[in-house]
């Protein structure tokens, strides 16, 4: 897949603790790209997402903040706070953070209405669920 010609993108990135998701936003369309599976070094999985925002000439990236249900800081979104600032200080780009909640949820049922089996569902839940989140971050900000 190469970077379409449009001018604005923005990369969303759904950390989870064995994968992180990753969508691109291109003029106000979010949609799946990939799936980082997460390795022993939280460095080598911030480079990989350097490389995309890098490849694909993000103007800015969005890292979904997994809330708990009644909007507390639990262990995942202080992990995914500590990712985004990671990321922030090695991207000349603005890293901001968006709130995340039944993102998951929502793509796995978008996927089961598309009639994908569990192993398909499996293998794109992460980067239909970063596009999920992107989508909601890039609907709020063309309403704002």
């Amino acid at each position: 897949m190469s970077p379409p010609s449009a001018t604005h993108r923005v990369i969303g990135v759904d950390p989870g603790r064995r994968r992180i998701g990753v969508a691109l936003g291109t003029n106000g369309v979010a949609s799946p790209l990939e799936v980082i599976h997460r390795t022993s070094s939280l460095d080598a999985d911030l480079r990989r997402l350097v490389n995309l925002v890098d490849e694909w000439e993000a103007t800015a990236v969005v890292v979904g903040l997994p809330l708990t249900l009644n909007g507390d800081h639990g262990p995942a979104a202080v992990a995914a706070t500590t990712l985004a600032e990671r990321l922030a200080r090695l991207t000349s780009v603005p890293v901001e953070m968006h709130d995340e909640r039944l993102t998951t949820v929502t793509a796995e049922r978008a996927m089961v209405e598309a009639g994908l089996d569990g192993v398909q569902r499996r293998r794109s839940v992460d980067k239909v669920a970063a596009a999920v989140m992107l989508q909601s971050w890039l609907d709020a900000r063309a309403g704002a």
